[in-house]
Parts: structure tokens; sequence; C-alpha cells
């Protein structure tokens, strides 16, 4: 009977002690990202301050992190694991000018030129960082929140 006991104590522990590890490991974030993928880059790769941002900003994680269809993941905690935006938004880079000229000469309307202007990477991750930029700006009447390329993406060195 003794035995019994103990064995159950043991898983018990076991358990707990493996859940509680499960949650702490969850919980690892950096404080900052290197938004940078396999594709080459025409400017320098932009450090994101996740922890500035969530902690210092407020920004919760469905303000960056979406679904496919674009709506907002609003239940992720920090630490949760995310699809990099890569994944979805697959196309590297920009949209090419040679395209955004055929959308015009196709007279694509500008709902449709977004919707395909976001399966390119710079494009998906600009329009979310600057429209969120700029609207903080507008609120807190401001220029703290950088809205050019110069202030995300310092010049090489």
């Amino acid at each position: 009977m003794l035995k019994k006991g103990l064995l159950t104590v043991a898983v018990v522990a076991f358990i707990v002690t493996g859940s509680i590890g499960g949650l702490q490991a969850g919980t690892d974030m950096a404080d900052t990202l290197m938004m940078k993928n396999d594709y080459p880059h025409k400017k320098s790769i932009v450090t994101f301050t996740h922890k500035k941002h969530s902690e210092e900003y407020g920004a919760k994680c469905g303000d960056c992190h979406h679904d496919a269809d674009n709506k907002p993941l609003n239940d992720l905690k920090m630490g949760d694991d995310v699809q990099k935006c890569i994944e979805c938004h697959k196309k590297p880079g920009e949209v090419p000018k040679e395209l955004k000229k055929e959308w015009k000469d196709k007279k694509v309307k500008k709902k449709e030129k977004d919707r395909l202007s976001r399966e390119f990477h710079a494009e998906a991750l600009h329009d979310n960082c600057r429209d969120c930029h700029k609207k903080h700006n507008k609120k807190t009447k401001t220029k703290d929140a950088p809205t050019t390329c110069a202030k995300c993406h310092p010049k090489k060195g």
C-alpha cells in the first residue's frame, strides 16, 4: 500500500513539474526579433522590439498577428507558437513595378490590389507596421512611431 501511495505522489509530482516547466517554456519570447527570412533584402533588416511593443506600448498579439482571413488572433498569449509572416505572405519583397502597371492597365480595383499586394512579404509587413504607427501618431498628435524607410531600416554599415 505504501509503495502504491509513493508511486501516486511521484506521478503527480512529475505531472505538476512537467506542466509548470511547459508553461515556462511557452512564455519565452525574445525581447527583440530580427525580421529576416531567407530572401535577399534591398534594405537593412528591421529589428522589432517585441517586448517594448507589448509591454510599454500596450500592443496586443492580435494587433500584429492575424489568421488567413486577416482577423486578429486575440487569443494568443506571449510565447505561443505563431507562424512566421513569410509562411502566408510567400512572395518575397514588394510588388514589382511591372505588376503594378499591369494592375493599373487592367483597372484592378483598389480592394483587389490591396489583397494581391499583401501576398508579397514586404508589402504585408509595411502595411501592418505603417498603419499602426500612423494611427499611433494621429492619436498622440506626435511623430513618435516611425513611418519612413530609414527609421526602421537603418543604413547598412
